[in-house]
């Protein structure tokens, strides 16, 4: 009987030990992947944390942007958010069919849909720094929209809307549609 005791404790510690180097090994492994949106460092980690981004789960959360920079030559902040939020899904393991995100812009935020010449035409020969950072999200996944009522009051050319960007009715059209269809609003 001792025996079988002292083979099923080492049997027991074998395995133990093996998720143990699995789970470290997947850790590094996790770490050293690159992000999917270059640049924007995903949420640290802090012990004893307690709701993480679960791999089984499908995210699907709609971002409503509607504030502008404080500068016009600074990132939208809720971007960046957004980055980062995407890049924390994708650290822990959240496929990337498993990561849909959307970003409906509006009210303030609007004039950043705008592409290069537009926007320079518009804010005193000052480049859309927004422009590159929506690119990469959309090539991760991001899906972008703006709302065609803000784009009527801002005096903007659909034709001059960046082509990563879709242009709805209206936000709040887009947002209500998109909750009923289960995503989860985050935002304004």
């Amino acid at each position: 009987m001792r025996k079988v005791t002292m083979i099923s404790l080492w049997s027991g510690g074998a395995v133990l030990l093996a998720v143990l180097i699995g789970l470290s090994g997947s850790a590094v492994a996790q770490s050293a992947q690159p992000s999917p949106i270059p640049g924007y460092e995903a949420a640290k980690e802090l012990p004893g944390m307690k709701e993480m981004p679960d791999p089984n789960m499908t995210y699907k959360v709609v971002f409503d942007i509607s504030k502008a920079a404080p500068k016009v030559d600074q990132v939208n902040p809720g971007l960046e958010v957004v980055a980062r939020y995407f890049n924390t899904l994708a650290k822990h393991g959240v496929p990337a069919d498993h990561r849909m995100i959307a970003v409906v812009f509006h009210q303030q935020a609007t004039e950043i849909v705008q592409n290069k010449e537009a926007f320079k035409a518009r804010n005193a020969g000052h480049d859309n720094p927004n422009i590159a950072l929506i690119q990469t999200m959309k090539k991760a996944g991001v899906d972008f929209r703006v709302c065609g009522q803000a784009v009527l009051a801002n005096k903007i050319d659909p034709k001059v809307i960046q082509p990563e960007i879709e242009l709805d009715l209206w936000a709040l059209t887009t947002l209500v549609n998109l909750q009923l269809r289960g995503y989860v609003h985050v935002g304004n």
